[in-house]
């Protein structure tokens, strides 16, 4: 903050400028979202930019038309034409009114248009970004900005954007009214104005320097906040008695952010205020020019009315003018963020010319030599790391945890790319396909799947939105994922809304229904590869016992990598290779690995004598 303080005048200027070229773009955007809104609204500007001029011109001929008729002998005769100016004056306050309410209309309509379509932006864009993204602050930090800002900026923008030019207009007409009486008074104009354009850039700058500065902080209030009202923390806020720690927690956080605000605040006031009283010397000193003028009889009644309303409006224009320009500086280094955030480009790149993925693979998945470390962490994930998953087999991962199990299958299905090493389908490197094509021929049960507040039916659907299925279909995948009994167990079957999100009445499942919802989803998907992060970890031993048994005859045919801790799991496998630190340690099928008596063997008989016990 202390920095952004001691910039010189000529500094805010330079910075200034440099901003200029974002103008361009985000016109651009305000256009492409409103089209033909856009258009309408710079009409009506235009009009409502000469409208004063017009009720300033008109109000002189009110006034001098009026003193003609008190000093006539015949008023009652003159006073017609009189009128006529009185009537044009009436009819244009109207249109100004009218064209006031029309343009107030277009602009709500076209802010809308606008903030929709940056909303889509940042949603496309937070979709197409790779995870490595969501590994990192900064980003998080790029993402608040554009979001926090995405709802009321669009329409500060729109507001400084036609405030500017309305103004500009008004003001340029308005110094043509004003050269007859003194060619300096347009001058006088701008001078009066100079402080405040400095308290404009000055302020702006500072704002802008302090909110990047606690985006940060604001992200953790709002983390506060989550965790103070969402469900899911709910249990362990009250089972640990963590309510009151948080709420200290954010309210000094607030209370911090709030002071540091309020102190810019005042600051800018008292700014402000000094700048106020520099125009107001300014306008003071013209008006006694005028009155003297008066007094000597070059200006009449009329044309006195016409400065004061000129010179007083211009005052107002030019000042408001200036705020414009602040406020569309300030929009605009806020709108940097938005187009910062949409300038990033995903690391994970698709290839120039891509090859079709196998649907179904002949040879298998092999790593050679793979190295991944994920960004920022100082632990290596991976570490030159070569395995064979074959293919049409079952081939299970099993070791402790922070082993890289997990990160096979985020490298598999390219969420990541290695920084050393291959990977390699049916001989060709993954980075040859297309991404999604890539991601169309896998199916991945993750570790912690969604939980979607929809439908049963849609829960097992998003596993393939593409492909057109009926209920018999639908419940086919339920069935192969031992979920049919819960969906036809549900109040409204396929039809019931899961969670209570949205719905009074929606069914809560347990961790384990939702569990095998997410293995329908996964099954719904006839791909050739198949990828189970833990899929029985909520099961009891009974179901997992049935599911396996089904598991093998659905799985015929499809190369499958289950990822598990359960060695009664992994036992069903055609073979399992252990993983420790990042490598494979050991290989081979359940008996070959007791044989061994290695790692395995001895984890083998640890969980197997805890599951006696039990």
């Amino acid at each position: 903050m202390k920095g952004d303080e001691l910039y010189t005048f000529k500094d805010k200027l330079g910075r200034l400028a440099a901003q200029l070229p974002l103008l361009p773009r985000a016109l651009g955007l305000v256009r492409k979202a409103a089209k033909g809104w856009f258009a309408a609204w710079i009409i009506l500007l235009l009009f409502q930019g000469l409208l004063p001029v017009a009720v300033v011109y008109l109000s002189r001929s009110v006034v001098n038309s009026l003193v003609v008729v008190t000093r006539s002998r015949a008023p009652l005769e003159n006073i017609w034409p009189a009128l006529w100016p009185a009537i044009l004056l009436g009819a244009t306050l109207l249109a100004t009114e009218v064209l006031r309410s029309l343009t107030s209309y277009v602009r709500t309509t076209q802010a809308e248009l606008v903030r929709d379509d940056i909303r889509s932006l940042i949603q496309k864009k937070s979709v197409g970004m790779d995870l490595e993204f969501y590994d990192s602050p900064e980003f998080y930090d790029h993402l608040h900005r554009a979001k926090d800002e995405a709802a009321y900026r669009p329409v500060e923008l729109l507001e400084s954007l036609g405030s500017l030019a309305q103004n500009s207009i008004t003001l340029v007409a308005m110094g043509a009214v004003l050269l007859p009486f003194g060619v300096w008074l347009p001058a006088a104009l701008f001078v009066g104005t100079v402080p405040a354009l400095w308290v404009v850039l000055r302020y702006s700058l500072l704002q802008h320097a302090w909110h990047r500065k606690v985006t940060t902080d604001e992200r953790r209030g709002w983390y506060y906040e989550w965790l103070l009202t969402a469900a899911e923390p709910a249990a362990e806020i009250r089972l640990f008695n963590l309510g009151e720690y948080f709420q200290k927690a954010s309210l000094a956080l607030r209370t911090r952010l709030r002071r540091e605000r309020l102190n810019l605040a005042q600051r800018q006031v008292l700014a402000e205020v000094g700048a106020g009283a520099a125009a107001l010397a300014v306008t003071g000193g013209s008006m006694l020019w005028m009155l003297w003028s008066a007094m000597q009889g070059r200006a009449t009644l009329g044309d006195l009315v016409l400065f004061y309303q000129a010179f007083q409006q211009g005052l107002q224009l030019t000042k408001s003018l200036l705020g414009n320009v602040g406020q569309l500086y300030s929009d605009i280094l806020f709108l940097g963020n938005l187009f910062e955030f949409l300038d990033l480009e995903p690391l994970v790149t698709e290839p120039e010319r891509p090859k079709p993925p196998p649907a179904s693979l002949q040879e298998g998945i092999r790593f050679h030599e793979v190295t991944f470390r994920y960004p920022g962490a100082q632990r290596v994930a991976l570490e030159k790391m070569s395995v064979f998953l074959a293919a049409k087999r079952i081939t299970a991962i099993v070791g402790p945890n922070g082993s890289g199990k997990s990160t096979l299958i985020k490298l598999i299905a390219r969420f990541y790319d290695p920084q050393s090493g291959r990977i390699e389908m049916d001989g060709d490197d993954l980075r040859q396909y297309a991404l999604q094509g890539l991601r169309d021929q896998i199916t991945i049960l993750f570790q912690e799947p969604v939980h979607f507040s929809a439908t049963a039916r849609d829960n097992i659907v998003f596993g393939d939105l593409s492909a057109e299925l009926d209920d018999g279909e639908i419940l086919a995948a339920a069935h192969d994922s031992g979920a049919e009994s819960i969906v036809r167990g549900l109040p409204d079957g396929l039809n019931t809304m899961l969670g209570r999100r949205f719905q009074d009445d929606g069914a809560e499942l347990s961790v384990g229904e939702w569990q095998r919802l997410a293995l329908a989803r996964a099954f719904l998907r006839r791909s050739g590869t198949l990828v189970l992060d833990e899929p029985t970890s909520a099961m009891d031993p009974w179901a997992e016992s049935e599911w396996l048994r089904r598991f093998r005859k659905l799985a015929a045919g499809r190369t499958v990598v289950i990822v598990t801790h359960r060695f009664t799991t992994a036992m069903f496998a055609d073979v399992i290779h252990v993983m420790d630190e990042g490598r494979i340690v050991e290989s081979g099928s359940h008996e070959e690995l007791l044989r061994i008596g290695g790692r395995y063997a001895e984890a083998w008989a640890k969980q197997k004598h805890t599951h006696e016990d039990a």
